[in-house]
């Protein structure tokens, strides 16, 4: 319409529950054109904030963490889509880069953004691994070009198009106030990727894991240098293996508990009513 701007900017939060961080995000995202909340199966005040705070809420049940971002990238509006985790800040510094990176006629479809990853008040820049946290991700990008693999955690990304290269100023993320949250959240986290498992029909084997899980460890402790991060990086990596046997075992015990299920379901007696007669 004339004297109308195009949306150009728009800022993606996919939430559930969040109601105690969710505010602190989405205040500083006003200088995006639009701000779009998923509220996933939320029984608190997660869709009243996010409009408070001016933002488009969609609500909706969403098993799958791909189906969740999935359903807020086809409600935006914008030719740019920012996606922001519900525990990270955008700084000043960065809404400003980003601004300029997408009018500057850039020369790609996406771009990377670093991440600086707090627990408690201590940045810990290495040694992320396993959906624990990344130290860059493709967070920026033109609305149709980013999709995600089906899956209800960690979902594999594909990108279409060009990649237009990183930001400096990188996104503030916090990880949980210590250690225990972060434990907390690897038990959420290897849950969801044993129902990806168990539904895929192929959990593997406790030899296969106890491999995966070491070869974690060393890639996280060793070549993303957590052992530089002290005793800290030591656990992060420690929990990146764990991640690999804990979802192993519990994929094949959810299999297990299904079979259970299913047979004591095919053992029940079928009762066949009859109408008396007069």
């Amino acid at each position: 319409m004339d004297g109308v701007l195009p949306v150009k900017l728009s800022a993606l939060v996919c939430a559930h529950n969040d109601e105690g961080r969710l505010a602190d995000c989405l205040r500083r995202l006003d200088f995006c054109d639009e701000i779009v909340v998923v509220a996933d199966r939320c029984t608190d005040r997660t869709s009243d904030i996010a409009r408070q705070h001016g933002a488009r809420v969609i609500d909706g049940i969403f098993p799958l963490e791909s189906q969740r971002k999935a359903a807020g990238v086809a409600a935006c509006l914008s030719e740019w889509v920012l996606e922001v985790e519900v525990d990270e800040h955008v700084s000043p510094a960065l809404a400003y880069e980003i601004r300029a990176a997408i009018h500057g006629r850039p020369g790609g479809d996406w771009f990377d953004l670093p991440v600086n990853n707090f627990v408690g008040d201590r940045l810990v820049r290495r040694g992320w691994g396993a959906g624990l946290g990344d130290v860059m991700a493709p967070r920026l990008y033109r609305r149709r070009v980013k999709r995600w693999k089906a899956r209800r955690v960690d979902p594999a990304v594909i990108l279409d198009g060009r990649h237009a290269g990183a930001l400096e100023t990188p996104l503030l993320r916090h990880a949980g106030p210590d250690v225990g949250h972060m434990m907390t959240r690897l038990n959420t986290l290897t849950w969801l990727r044993a129902q990806d498992l168990a539904d895929a029909g192929h959990p593997g084997g406790l030899v296969g894991d106890l491999a995966r899980g070491i070869g974690r460890f060393w890639t996280c402790y060793l070549w993303r240098q957590g052992v530089r991060e002290g005793e800290l990086g030591f656990l992060i990596s420690l929990m990146a293996g764990l991640d690999a046997v804990l979802s192993g075992v519990r994929a094949r015990e959810l299999i297990r508990a299904r079979g259970q299920a299913a047979a004591a379901t095919a053992a029940q007696p079928i009762h066949v009513g009859f109408a008396a007669r007069r």
